[in-house]
């Protein structure tokens, strides 16, 4: 019988690719959209609507799921996006709304579908984080926030599945050529104003960022992870995917807190 996936945010970037990663493998895909009225499916790839800001739609997706297939037997936690703001311009709907998505929403969705890999003393909860989970950068601190959250579910939630056989794990990405600045990226119109403050900085560093995805390489790298956290029972708990994963997540490790904080201000020119 085939796995069953469903991954929230899969209609574009690291999510799509995902989804269509899968559906090559002969997995049956489920690939959360926001779009209402999007029915899109194969045989084995059918988009489901699944807003994860929204508790009534992420249980009826996971309703309708168990009730065609019988079962959830991965999750993937992808649905996300960054606020780019001073930790001094950041609103209070900002604040809130990146947390809603990238922290609430991964534990609503997890809280769904936890009862059916528990009955079935089965599953896989992947969540695809950031090596921002790691580490700090200016402009994306409710970012970083809700990705340092999200590491931390992953530590505590992997000891409450454990009795019931459900592994968690998190994907550590780095920076990948993707349309995460178009669709991804929300700018604070303060911190972006000719007049800001931290106008310098923003020059500075928002260009960074943004070749740093718009030229970046593909995002297979992550869809290729997935299928391997699946696929090994004895893949890693936290899994650095991508060149800034695979530098800072380990440097972090190595340096201490002073040293670490150096190392980011020369090699972002900060």
């Amino acid at each position: 019988m085939k796995k069953v996936v469903l991954i929230t945010g899969a209609t574009s970037g690291m999510g799509k690719l995902t989804a269509e990663t899968l559906t090559k493998a002969g997995y049956m895909v489920y690939a959360g959209t926001r779009d209402k009225n999007s029915s899109a499916s194969t045989d084995n790839l059918k988009e489901i609507y699944i807003d994860v800001t929204n508790t009534e739609s992420i249980n009826d997706a996971v309703a309708a799921i168990i009730t065609k297939e019988g079962k959830i037997d991965v999750l993937v936690n992808n649905a996300g996006y960054g606020l780019l703001a001073t930790v001094e311009d950041g609103t209070d709907e900002e604040m809130y709304h990146q947390f809603d998505v990238n922290v609430f929403g991964l534990l609503k969705t997890t809280r769904a579908v936890i009862p059916h890999m528990r009955k079935e003393r089965s599953g896989v909860i992947i969540n695809i984080s950031s090596f921002l989970g790691k580490m700090g950068l200016p402009l994306l601190t409710h970012y970083n926030a809700s990705k340092y959250a999200v590491e931390g579910i992953v530590d505590s939630l992997r000891f409450e599945m454990n009795p019931f056989c459900v592994r968690v794990h998190s994907i550590q990405s780095g920076l990948f050529g993707t349309n995460f600045v178009a669709k991804g990226l929300v700018a604070n119109v303060q911190t972006t104003n000719e007049n800001s403050p931290y106008k310098e900085l923003v020059a500075h560093f928002v260009p960074i960022v943004a070749k740093a995805i718009n030229e970046g390489p593909s995002p297979q790298p992550i869809a290729d992870a997935v299928k391997d956290i699946i696929e090994d029972e004895n893949s890693d708990i936290f899994v650095p995917v991508g060149a800034e994963a695979e530098t800072f997540v380990p440097m972090r490790k190595e340096l201490n807190d002073k040293e670490f904080e150096v190392k980011i201000k020369e090699t972002f020119g900060i």
